[in-house]
């Protein structure tokens, strides 16, 4: 008896992808347009979970390197929050489990609000340790934002549970003695890393949110602290707050216009 389109719907959506391949070659051959429709529909869908697979593969290939070293806890790390004008650089230390799978994990950046949330969520719960550091604005104009930035990498590094043998981290070096692999754009090319990433992106921009119930003028929970117009207005109107960058244009040069501090 044939199935009607209703009915392959639902054992199409039920079905592993291993039992896809076979049900959809069956598909392939009903004329109905129901049918047809249904094959692409599903047919684009694996596609798209091939795409993600191999992509995810090709994330572990740093991974996978260190491993043949006989490597066995491997740190990504990886930071966020050098160009804002306002609110703390933070970075993240993540441990994930050997040959780890998380589809979705990417550069923060490229995904939404809502997929780092859950993401994050999910982060946390499998990694074998994490840890996030904060260091602050006066911190950042005391010692400069590049040195700020490697600092809280070193400190999210040294805060974890357990010791890596192996730090992967996105486009710098860090004062350790641990072997590291420096990766341009580590956070495209590494799950470890993009693993990271989530996890300080996450905790970054919760912070902010935090403050922008403190300092609500400045949008905050909007601009994450970054410079755009609405924030650089209120700064013109209401001038720097504590949690503002002094060291970063045009924050320094309100400060000496209006004399706070």
């Amino acid at each position: 008896m044939k199935l009607s389109i209703k009915e392959w719907e639902l054992k199409l959506k039920a079905c592993e992808d291993t039992e896809l391949v076979s049900l959809l070659s069956i598909l392939s051959e009903d004329e109905r347009v129901g049918a047809k429709k249904l094959f692409q529909t599903f047919s684009k869908r694996l596609e798209r979970e091939e795409a993600e697979r191999t992509r995810l593969k090709l994330m572990h290939t740093y991974e996978e390197q260190c491993q043949r070293q006989g490597k066995t806890l491997i740190a990504g790390v990886d930071e966020v929050g050098r160009g804002p004008l306002a609110g703390p650089v933070v970075a993240a230390a993540v441990i994930l489990p050997l040959g780890y799978m998380l589809p979705g994990v990417n550069d923060s950046k490229k995904l939404s609000e809502k997929k780092r949330d859950a993401l994050y969520e999910i982060i946390l719960k499998d990694a074998i340790s994490y840890c996030v550091h904060f260091v602050q604005p006066d911190q950042i104009d005391a010692i400069n934002i590049y040195q700020a930035s490697k600092l809280a990498m070193t400190e999210a590094v040294c805060s974890l549970n357990v010791t890596p043998d192996q730090l992967l981290i996105d486009a710098m070096e860090v004062p350790l003695a641990i072997d590291q692999l420096k990766i341009i754009k580590g956070d495209e090319k590494s799950i470890s890393i993009a693993a990271a990433s989530i996890v300080a992106k996450v905790a970054r921009d919760r912070y902010m949110k935090m403050l922008d119930e403190k300092y609500p003028q400045y949008g905050f929970e909007s601009n994450m602290g970054y410079g755009t117009k609405d924030h650089l207005n209120a700064l013109q109107q209401y001038g720097p707050t504590e949690i503002h960058r002094k060291s970063f244009s045009p924050v320094g040069e309100l400060i000496k216009i209006t004399g706070s501090d």
